[in-house]
């Protein structure tokens, strides 16, 4: 049937994305080289993941390939020329921390790197389409101009906002704002995937994601909210809150129904697109929120200790407006609300701690 390109093969979101189009009967070319292991640590490599989808998907081709060396890069195109049907791409540098730390690295993998692919696509396989797993980093910290209404464990949208009943659209300014560093590079990257489509008449989309979350997340204290929280309570590990008296919100989204949307995609693709895809009202929870289910699903509690000051760039309030995705694709829908998301987290756990 074809072959399917994923970048960041053996991470949540494209390890999910491997298994979806497995099962479709392409051959996957999975690119992953564990950086996620230099970012964050040994408990943040993704190996355990790569040699799951080795052992059990005999369509899976595995290729340890850094996405900023062009030349290895085009090797891999090449082995496939004439039967590339799809690229995939979530590879990243994904924590605003830790691009602070090294903000070269931070933009060669997820500015440099998406555009190699995108070049890459263009020389090899331009009729293809290609998926590009943005992030809500790239509206900055506008979101927190909204005005707000502090309620007992959560802040909201005041009820007469626009944004109030459904979440933040792809209309919000992605201008005048500060974005952090790893929403700069990502910036980058997301108007280069909309460039290559509008300008080059490529079939892109730039997927702003909200929480990206599952049980196949690594989670460490850099990146993975519901992943980290919930290894934390069950290890009995001090998790630290930074600010906002841990009422900040955020939506969630489990990575199976973000790559039903990338299949929609696919099957329909549409040119320099942009989405917000999230929980949006139908999953999403402040922190008091996910600590409270965390701690009743393990039944134990959490240890924590909160910071007053907050997280550079970081959002009070987040939830997606997925409406314009659903209005082109009315065949999506939720598999997964959030009580189920943090249940199976919870037992991808119990094998691995």
């Amino acid at each position: 049937m074809g072959v399917v390109i994923v970048t960041g093969s053996a991470g949540l979101i494209g390890a999910e994305t491997v298994r979806r189009f497995a099962r479709e009967g392409y051959t996957i070319a999975g690119i992953d080289n564990d950086l996620r292991a230099q970012f964050f640590g040994p408990e943040a490599s993704t190996k355990w993941s790569r040699e799951r989808l080795e052992s059990e998907i005999s369509a899976y081709r595995h290729h340890a390939v850094d996405i900023r060396d062009w030349a290895a890069l085009e090797r891999v195109f090449q082995e496939y020329a004439g039967d590339i049907g799809l690229i995939v791409h979530t590879a990243a540098q994904p924590s605003h921390d830790w691009a602070a730390r090294e903000p070269l690295t931070d933009f060669g993998v997820n500015a440099t790197g998406t555009l190699n692919l995108l070049e890459l696509t263009r020389k090899h396989c331009p009729e293809v389409p290609f998926i590009f797993t943005s992030t809500n980093k790239v509206y900055g910290d506008l979101p927190n101009s909204l005005p707000f209404v502090e309620l007992e464990e959560r802040w909201e949208v005041a009820p007469e906002h626009q944004y109030a009943a459904h979440g933040i659209d792809e209309t919000m300014s992605i201008d005048q704002s500060k974005h952090s560093v790893f929403g700069a590079s990502k910036v980058a990257a997301d108007v280069m995937v909309q460039e290559y489509g509008r300008y080059f008449g490529m079939k892109t989309a730039a997927f702003r994601g909200g929480c990206l979350t599952g049980p196949g997340h690594s989670g460490t204290e850099l990146h993975g909210f519901l992943s980290y929280l919930m290894k934390c309570v069950m290890a009995g590990r001090e998790y630290t809150i930074f600010g906002y008296k841990a009422k900040q919100v955020r939506d969630n989204i489990h990575s199976a129904d973000l790559v039903n949307a990338f299949h929609c995609f696919f099957m329909h693709p549409g040119v320099g697109e942009v989405y917000n895809v999230g929980g949006s009202r139908h999953s999403n929870c402040s922190m008091r929120e996910a600590i409270r289910m965390c701690e009743e699903i393990a039944g134990k509690k959490l240890r924590w200790n909160y910071v007053e000051q907050v997280r550079s760039g970081d959002h009070i309030w987040w939830i997606s407006d997925v409406r314009r995705f659903q209005n082109h694709y009315s065949e999506w829908k939720y598999e997964y609300n959030l009580p189920r998301i943090l249940e199976e987290i919870y037992h991808g756990f119990e094998g691995r701690l």
